[in-house]
């Protein structure tokens, strides 16, 4: 009895090495397949970092700009009311740059496609600059006079996701759902402050046209979170970029 369990199991134990031995082929043509498709997608990752960056850019902004609110009869806008020329006009144009920061290439591992940037951005945004008589007193004689101009500015400086679509594509759609937007303006208000807080929308698209080389246009709003004593900054920018990936 025991030779016969022992020839038994002698058998079961050959058996079982020639069934590896039939498996391990299919196994490892299993792990070759998957490693190739690995490496498939690495170098065509290395291809588009090489070609187009690796998602990250620095970019030049430029355009028109626009404020729901004028400044016109500010106390330092208009030279302490001194002057009958008005100052501080709603529409203006605006420069700056910006710079983007992959966080994730897959959201977070949900979608290939879909890429969130950091985005640090600053805007510098002029609205008026008009020559004004200056007259310190209604009395002064003429030859007193003097004259100067006043200049109506915005510096914006932005912190803010990103959400950018179709990655790999030359054509890129993002949108920023939300950040944080600091403001500064100059003259001051007439409560001499400067300084407030806000958020910042923005949706737009740029294109890969040569290498690391890419355009691309958009529209920006933001929305403080009060006024500075009676002047709304809130207001929108839109115009085109020219931005260089790495």
């Amino acid at each position: 009895m025991f030779k016969k369990t022992k020839l038994a199991l002698s058998a079961a134990t050959a058996l079982l090495a020639l069934s590896g031995l039939a498996v391990a082929p299919l196994a490892h043509a299993d792990d070759m397949a998957q490693l190739q498709a690995r490496i498939a997608k690495l170098e065509k990752q290395e291809t588009e970092r090489q070609t187009m960056g690796g998602g990250n850019m620095v970019y030049f902004r430029g355009g028109y700009a626009r404020n729901n609110d004028d400044r016109f009869g500010n106390i330092l806008t208009d030279t302490a009311g001194l002057s009958s020329s008005a100052n501080g006009k709603q529409d203006g144009w605006y420069v700056g740059a910006g710079l983007d920061l992959v966080l994730t290439n897959d959201f977070f591992g949900f979608e290939d496609s879909i890429e969130v940037l950091g985005e640090i951005m600053f805007e510098y945004k002029e609205f008026d600059n008009t020559n004004l008589n200056l007259q310190p007193l209604p009395t002064v004689i003429d030859s007193l006079n003097t004259r100067g101009s006043v200049k109506v500015n915005q510096f914006t400086l932005t912190a803010s996701p990103k959400v950018k679509f179709m990655r790999g594509s030359k054509f890129r759609p993002w949108v920023i759902p939300v950040g944080l937007a600091i403001h500064v303006i100059s003259p001051p208000s007439d409560g001499v402050t400067v300084l407030e807080s806000g958020m910042h929308f923005a949706a737009g698209a740029d294109y890969n046209v040569w290498h690391n080389l890419f355009v691309g246009a958009d529209v920006r709003y933001n929305l403080t979170f009060g006024d500075l004593n009676g002047v709304n900054i809130n207001g929108f920018t839109t115009g085109a970029y020219v931005g260089f990936g790495f």
